[in-house]
């Protein structure tokens, strides 16, 4: 292969000074500001950044401490409560102005994505296109939908994580704008601050009461989590985190959405089919799977082990990963990538340790990929990076052998019987997604009767989906009410019928198949 370049005008700086040119009053020259009663204000700890894709410092976010974001949220009630007083027409044409915007500068928002968060081009296009669709589906249903509701007193506070700041966060905000509710959003510390800024200066620029700050989440708790004047905590992370949100809430009764992860897993069973299910787990592997429904679990029947491990280490080896602006040609197009770096060197160090301790406690090594392999520029820092890795017959000792490892690290477990499949695939209380591949339809139908995963898929994936397709989770991936088509516009007003969602009182809606 010959020696690859930077991508023709795609350096950092240049992505800066586009988006910079795009919305003066949001990006300082050293420093991202943060909005605020719908003015772009400076206040706050400018902080650096070194980002995923070549190490180099950035600019990062502004910190604002306690009492500054409490100041940003007393203004947001005041924009709530005139919002929510606004006509459904006028608050249609707002956010078909932002639509257009967001449509009008996609290309310098993915731009930004790819340099804070590492995601190749297709990806981080296709990020910010599910925004923009996904919010037009609404824009046609959203009078059908506010029939007979209201929205909530008080406006919507958004902690999402870093790794779809547009197709999640953005999309939820203008959903929630739509219904009626002003929102405030806390930008993720570990990146996308600037495409949520351009983002938000596009969409306050079209008229809509939005807030955007940026600081630690467990100073800011008290503020965006359990404060009385909110209508609503919309949260996307992991266990964990979820976990100390749910402590903060002054309240369970406080309307709230928590998506938390689970170990998604596809069960492989009586089955035929390698090619097809080769092609699956190749497009699994998108943006290495750092998202909350990517499959990282394979429960295998044990006789089937030779055909699947013959597919498995071809698929991983048909895999392009390495830095998304390398080209052969600086005029190249974007290369083609399955994924580029994960979200920080740290978390690549935490995957690589978490690979040997499962070695260490028992489990085989069956595959450690090499970043040799991947497309990288001369000299760069790859620190960020992590090649495929895989280890068969994970310890049950193994600090993630129960939850998600968000990376490209993979384990498989071998079984005798429909029984112990079930087990593997329900191993951590629940989860946001589960597949079997299998030629036996009539045992697909038993173990999704069995399975503790929202959507179940047969011979396919699931996803979180778009538009009118319902999303949520079971026992701990989930707390709260759930959300997609209908059920977003539900979650954050008030009106006649049940709330849907997985509620401390046990009470929850079926899985969706």
């Amino acid at each position: 292969m010959m020696e690859l370049k930077l991508k023709s005008n795609s350096e950092f700086a240049q992505v800066y000074k586009e988006a910079k040119a795009i919305a003066p009053e949001a990006f300082g020259q050293s420093s991202l500001n943060n909005l605020i009663d719908g003015q772009w204000v400076s206040i706050g700890q400018a902080q650096s950044h070194f980002n995923a894709v070549d190490g180099q410092q950035i600019i990062g976010p502004t910190m604002l401490n306690l009492e500054q974001v409490q100041h940003a949220v007393d203004q947001a009630v005041k924009q709530d409560s005139d919002w929510s007083k606004t006509p459904l027409e006028e608050r249609k044409a707002r956010v078909a102005k932002a639509i257009e915007l967001l449509r009008e500068h996609r290309d310098a928002i993915a731009r930004l994505i790819i340099w804070e968060i590492g995601k190749p081009w297709k990806l981080a296009c296709a990020d910010v296109d599910r925004a923009i669709e996904g919010v037009e589906w609404y824009l046609g249903e959203i009078d059908r939908q506010m029939h007979g509701r209201t929205p909530l007193p008080g406006p919507i506070s958004n902690i999402a994580s870093w790794n779809y700041p547009l197709s999640v966060l953005v999309h939820a905000e203008l959903v929630q704008l739509l219904a009626g509710n002003a929102v405030i959003a806390k930008t993720p510390t570990q990146g996308g601050f600037h495409a949520l800024t351009l983002s938000h200066a596009l969409m306050a620029r079209a008229g809509l009461p939005v807030t955007l700050i940026s600081g630690s989440g467990a100073e800011l708790a008290p503020a965006l989590v359990s404060s009385d004047s909110l209508g609503a905590l919309a949260f996307v992370g992991g266990r964990n985190n979820g976990r100390a949100a749910a402590s903060s809430l002054t309240s369970l009764a406080t309307r709230h959405i928590l998506e938390q992860e689970g170990l998604n897993s596809w069960g492989v069973w009586n089955y035929s089919n390698w090619s097809e299910l080769s092609a699956h787990l190749a497009k699994g592997f998108e943006y290495a799977k750092q998202r909350c429904t990517a499959y990282p679990r394979y429960v295998v029947q044990r006789e089937l082990f030779p055909e699947f491990l013959e597919m498995y280490t071809a698929m991983l080896g048909s895999l392009k990963f390495g830095h998304p602006l390398a080209v052969e040609d600086p005029n190249d197009d974007y290369p083609d990538l399955h994924f580029g770096p994960v979200i920080s060197g740290k978390k690549a160090g935490e995957l690589q340790q978490a690979y040997q301790e499962a070695i260490e406690r028992g489990g085989i090594p069956l595959i450690r990929g090499s970043l040799d392999n991947g497309r990288f520029l001369p000299g760069q820092d790859r620190s960020a990076y992590v090649a495929p890795m895989t280890v068969l017959d994970p310890p049950k000792a193994w600090s993630i052998h129960h939850s998600e490892p968000f990376g490209p690290l993979d384990s498989i477990v071998l079984v005798d019987t429909e029984a112990e499949l079930i087990s593997a695939m329900n191993v951590s209380n629940g989860n946001l997604v589960s597949s079997v591949a299998t030629d036996d339809l009539a045992f697909a139908e038993r173990v999704k009767e069995e399975s503790q995963a929202f959507k179940f898929g047969v011979n396919k994936p699931r996803s979180r989906g778009d538009k009118a397709e319902v999303f949520g989770g079971r026992g701990a991936s989930w707390r709260g009410c759930f959300v997609g088509g209908d059920l977003l516009v539900q979650s954050v007003t008030e009106g006649d019928g049940p709330l849907y969602g997985n509620f401390a009182d046990g009470s929850r809606y079926p899985a969706v198949v």
